[in-house]
């Protein structure tokens, strides 16, 4: 399997998306499309970047009862995207129920990745809001063993647990990890966070890079960056 950045299209409209795009002459990098967009532009928006030859992660993070998951995802499958996820919380039986959803006539399906603690969450938060106490490491490798048990290819995870995901699930289950930044930006209001350089050496399979290319006074010169740390 080949690294690849994703890059985080979350824009609120599809015309900043578009122009967005425009300035990537020539290349095609992996998109993500957000609930931001996706509900500004609405599934046409996921057409229209998937028609001009854009791999793309349609990140919903699906959670709710197995049966309107496994419905919705069977809606989604339509869209054509490579990648679509959901919440690991949600429990084995809605897992299941979404990979069936998704799963096409032929058997084929696009990846199907389980979030399993957001970026944004701390052991602190973790505890006092989730009422989760055992730590937040074995919490995610929890999350991850019962996504590989529902079927599903991988998880999205801090690139800090890539590795362990990995010696935990197999070399083949797919780590997806936000938090990541150059060694000289902002963090955010990500608290745990890794370089492109570093998520590679840890054995991320996928980042996905925001702000950090979006927000640059020259996008694709930050892409370029990061396909260098990260990918060369």
């Amino acid at each position: 399997m080949g690294r690849d950045v994703i890059v985080a299209c979350d824009f609120d409209s599809k015309e900043k998306t578009l122009a967005f795009l425009d300035k990537f002459e020539g290349k095609k990098p992996f998109v993500k499309i957000g609930m931001e967009l996706y509900y500004s532009a609405g599934p046409e928006i996921v057409r229209e970047i998937k028609a001009r030859g854009h791999k793309i992660f349609l990140d919903l993070k699906l959670h709710d009862i197995p049966n309107t998951v496994k419905k919705s995802m069977a809606v989604l499958k339509n869209l054509d995207v490579d990648m679509t996820n959901l919440h690991a919380a949600g429990t084995k039986n809605m897992m299941k129920a979404a990979l069936e959803g998704l799963t096409r006539e032929d058997g084929t399906h696009p990846l199907l990745i389980a979030v399993t603690q957001l970026t944004s969450t701390d052991q602190e938060s973790m505890e006092n809001d989730l009422l989760i106490k055992e730590p937040i490491d074995q919490v995610v490798m929890h999350y991850a063993k019962c996504a590989e048990e529902s079927g599903l290819d991988g998880v999205v995870c801090s690139p800090l647990e890539a590795k362990k995901v990995h010696d935990t699930c197999g070399k083949n289950f797919v780590t997806v990890t936000p938090g990541v930044r150059f060694a000289d930006g902002d963090k955010g209001d990500q608290k745990r966070v890794m370089t492109p350089a570093q998520a590679k050496e840890i054995g991320s399979d996928y980042i996905v890079v925001g702000r950090p290319i979006t927000a640059a006074e020259d996008p694709v010169a930050a892409y370029e960056r990061c396909v260098r740390e990260f990918v060369d």
